[in-house]
């Protein structure tokens, strides 16, 4: 054991002395792995960060929440058909609410999009969504201070409303909007709440310039009862996820009066759809951009390679004499392999180090996130390369006959 680490350490030595006497030469051959570490970094903190965004993007639509609407989501299916498929309407959901024994809770949703307006403040296109009392049990969004409307204010549409955090941050800067009457579209209505910050779903549509108003309101002021809405359903646990999908799906058939031998006229959607889309989309676009920034690493591998080949040559007479002194063939292949698993190393940390301030500008426009473990995998990645380049040249150099080696000029 003493003998084999005095030989792993004797090993190191001389290979970071090799590389110490051809410093640029060291450089220029490490560059091309620096280069595809960089890239194979940057890509795998960008493909994380985005991972990561989603996750908490979708977790604002609920693990277990189904979304009984008129268009499926991802598609699939024809666009004409489900165009002339009929709306849903209210009282499909006052069903789903009254018969559904595996729903916590069920919500109604309807949207429009309308100013907003306090004194001289105007807000464009803030998304009005008229839903029932249990909307924040539903969705599980909280209220940041205030409350939500009751179920008497929903059933008697009253004009009160709870808003989200951008809508208050923007109309009310330096007061608080409670009690305060804001008009949204045509209608006044009173401030009851503020629903604390949401996000955005996938970067894309801010979830907190809204209001709530009570879905009876809704229909007085931006669109008739007969107009078509969606319906959200809770269910009770996530092991009940799929008897409250059939349970509904039973419902919704016999609420639309569909036959046993016709098709749905409707979709129910869930969280997991959007989740297989994301993954089926990521694993080929990592797929892509790993393969090309997998050609970086390999020109480099070939670069090292060719350096450890032209290395052996130049010191055939070196390997001559430590052969001829005594040091088995195992010896110079350990040795060879180690300047080349110390070059690809040291370009591997110089890579990192070029990345990692690179990713965090790149977190300025897109999300990105640099976990230790592809660090790990970067430094292991560059050892892999050192490896597989430099095995060649160093089974070369053992296999030289140590007489031939002495006369090589």
């Amino acid at each position: 054991m003493k003998y084999a680490f005095g030989e792993f350490r004797e090993g190191l030595l001389i290979a970071f002395t090799a590389i110490r006497a051809n410093k640029m030469r060291s450089v220029l051959t490490a560059l091309g792995i620096i280069i595809g570490i960089v890239s194979v970094t940057l890509m795998g903190t960008a493909i994380e960060g985005l991972n990561r965004a989603f996750n908490k993007s979708i977790a604002a639509i609920g693990a277990d929440v189904l979304y009984v609407q008129k268009w499926p989501w991802g598609g699939g299916e024809d666009w004409w058909k489900i165009r002339n498929r009929k709306d849903i309407l209210i009282q499909q959901a006052r069903a789903v609410e009254k018969q559904a024994e595996f729903a916590r809770s069920v919500s109604p949703a309807a949207g429009a999009r309308r100013q907003a307006k306090y004194n001289q403040k105007v807000l464009e296109n803030v998304v009005i969504v008229g839903t029932n009392a249990d909307f924040l049990t539903t969705l599980g969004v909280n209220v940041e201070f205030g409350r939500f409307f009751t179920s008497a204010e929903d059933d008697g549409g009253r004009p009160v409303c709870a808003i989200g955090s951008e809508v208050a941050a923007n109309l009310f800067t330096n007061e608080n909007p409670l009690g305060k009457t804001i008009k949204l579209g045509s209608g006044n209505y009173k401030i009851v709440g503020v629903i604390e910050k949401q996000g955005s779903i996938l970067g894309m549509e801010s979830l907190d310039n809204r209001a709530y108003i009570p879905i009876n309101r809704f229909f007085k002021n931006f669109q008739s009862r007969f107009g078509g809405i969606q319906i959200m359903v809770k269910a009770i646990s996530m092991k009940d996820l799929d008897e409250a999908k059939e349970e509904v799906r039973g419902i919704m058939r016999k609420a639309r009066g569909l036959h046993p031998k016709q098709a749905d006229d409707f979709a129910i959607n869930q969280q997991e759809m959007i989740i297989q889309t994301f993954n089926t989309i990521g694993v080929v676009i990592a797929g892509v951009g790993l393969f090309i920034t997998g050609l970086s690493l390999f020109v480099g591998g070939i670069g090292i390679m060719n350096i450890m080949f032209v290395s052996v040559t130049e010191r055939t007479k070196e390997i001559g004499i430590r052969m001829a002194i005594g040091a088995p063939r195992r010896t110079i292949l350990q040795q060879f392999l180690m300047e080349s698993a110390a070059l690809c190393l040291m370009g591997g940390v110089i890579g990192l180090m070029i990345s990692f301030p690179l990713s965090l500008i790149i977190d300025q426009i897109l999300p990105t996130a640099m976990p230790l473990s592809i660090v790990a995998i970067a430094i292991l990645v560059s050892l892999f390369v050192g490896l597989v380049s430099g095995f060649l040249p160093a089974f070369r150099a053992s296999r030289l006959d140590p007489v031939d080696a002495l006369r090589y000029e």
